[in-house]
């Protein structure tokens, strides 16, 4: 009989590199995915589901919900459910585990760490393939997303730091100019929004707990184009990231999940000290949107 997972999100591009990573490293899965909690409940109630991996701010049914309904099913109580979220500050964390979360993944995640929760559930509910998971590799999830687009015992996950405006060299980002805004694919009909350019402030967090500061200086609900100083560990393309973005001090952070979709040098020499990057969002949940359609106004 195959092994089968339920993957929830409501960003395609994420939902599509966990099924990647999944139909490539687990023998015999078969997966099922879902764009919402609604959808998820609606496939869970269809289908002997054996393992859960859900968003927990969906629309139409969150994460949280979804959860509740499963566990309130006659079938539901023991499947295994990890919730997965940009939100990685403790007292979230251990409201899920209240809930009767069986584990938590922090985006953006490798695929080793996928695949390390993924494993761990499958051998407490006696279902982990008899062949030797292969080894997966923080490359694998980025390698994911360049096919999709072309053809974190329970972690503990420190929360996001601050940004201050001492955490970055604002005379060398500032004066690195602009990147080209790429026209949004997804369309947006409940608010019109023209790209506004400013110089607010944002965190880049990326797996293995990197984190960027950094200088918006162009966004709109599709994407953000952002200037940050040179370092060793850059990411690549195409590579998974969750942007905090200071609202200010009443207002605290905004986090919305994208991935890196453009990345030049800050200068047009080899010795630039400053990077310019363009975040493309996944995300489509209205209340996010209407967030950054809020804080966009006001740049």
């Amino acid at each position: 009989m195959a092994l089968k997972i339920l993957v929830a999100d409501d960003a395609t591009f994420i939902r599509d590199m966990i099924k990647k990573q999944l139909r490539d490293r687990v023998p015999g899965v078969e997966i099922f995915d879902a764009a919402d909690g609604a959808r998820a409940f609606a496939l869970f109630k269809q289908n002997e589901i054996d393992l859960i991996l859900s968003d927990w701010e969906m629309p139409l049914m969150t994460g949280e919900e979804l959860l509740r309904n499963v566990r309130g099913s006659p079938n539901g109580a023991t499947v295994p459910f990890v919730m997965i979220s940009s939100r990685g500050d403790r007292d979230h964390i251990v409201k899920a585990i209240q809930s009767g979360v069986s584990d938590y993944l922090s985006k953006p995640f490798s695929a080793e760490e996928l695949l390390r929760k993924v494993y761990k559930q499958l051998k407490v509910i006696g279902k982990l393939p008899s062949a030797q998971a292969p080894r997966a590799t923080t490359q694998g999830i980025a390698s994911a997303s360049i096919d999709v687009l072309t053809g974190g015992a329970r972690s503990e996950v420190a929360a996001a730091k601050p940004v201050t405006s001492a955490s970055i060299s604002n005379s060398a980002l500032l004066t690195a100019g602009p990147s080209a805004v790429v026209t949004g694919t997804k369309p947006i009909k409940a608010v019109s929004s023209p790209t506004k350019t400013a110089k607010a402030q944002a965190q880049l967090r990326f797996s293995d707990n990197r984190i960027f500061p950094c200088i918006i200086r162009e966004m709109s609900l599709q994407l953000m184009s952002c200037v940050l100083q040179r370092a060793d560990d850059l990411p690549t393309l195409f590579e998974p990231a969750v942007v905090d973005i200071d609202m200010g001090e009443a207002k605290g952070l905004a986090r919305v999940n994208g991935y890196i979709h453009s990345m030049v040098a800050g200068e047009n020499r080899a010795d630039s000290n400053t990077v310019k990057m363009v975040i493309r969002f996944v995300d489509n949940d209205a209340e996010k949107f209407e967030v950054l359609s809020k804080f966009i106004a006001q740049m």
